[in-house]
């Protein structure tokens, strides 16, 4: 009987793919002893499971979504338009409750963009917050009374935008950092 043969396993990520946090399976015969199950948290020797630990798997178990900068420039302006429309509905067309909601919007781009683009989260912050501004503003009728609006509500919101835009280039500013001196360490 021919018995056809298998490549071998690959050992290591793929290029672009993140790190799993388990190694690959191996296959077991019958009655040898296999290791954890998958999905079992592993234990360093001498650690202890506690309330510390619990935010941090809280954390692990947020949603990690990696975007390029067209994509962070689509979440946002996505979002704040889906907010801003909310806020219309809701709310009357509250400004000061629009730019609060921007600020979360301007973390989770800062945060979700990917290390290539990171440049690119302060930049569509401002555009993001334009967008989803069309809906919140006053409009008297009209094309011109809908941009006098908007321009309107640019200026008096100002404070919001520039805290926005602030809070995610700090974001970046602290991720470009980081990523810099893992770089460097790698390199030693």
């Amino acid at each position: 009987m021919e018995q056809h043969r298998t490549p071998p396993e690959r050992h290591g990520p793929r290029r672009g793919a993140p790190p799993t946090p388990f190694p690959p399976q191996t296959r077991h015969r019958p009655g040898e002893e296999r290791g954890p199950a998958p999905g079992a948290a592993r234990q360093a020797p001498g650690a202890r499971q506690g309330p510390a630990a619990a935010p941090a798997a809280g954390l692990r178990r947020l949603p990690n979504p990696r975007l390029t900068g067209l994509g962070g420039g689509l979440f946002g302006g996505a979002a704040m338009l889906l907010l801003g429309c909310l806020d219309q509905l809701l709310f009357g067309a509250s400004l000061t409750l629009y730019g609060v909601l921007f600020l979360p919007v301007c973390v989770l781009t800062a945060l979700w963009v990917r290390g290539g683009d990171l440049l690119t989260a302060p930049v569509v912050a401002p555009i993001a917050f334009t967008v989803g501004l069309v809906p919140v503003a006053d409009s008297a009728g009209g094309t011109g009374g809908r941009a006098m609006g908007l321009v309107t509500a640019l200026a008096t919101q100002a404070g919001w935008l520039y805290g926005g835009t602030l809070v995610a280039g700090a974001i970046v500013l602290v991720r470009r950092v980081r990523l810099v001196r893992r770089r460097t360490l790698r390199h030693r």
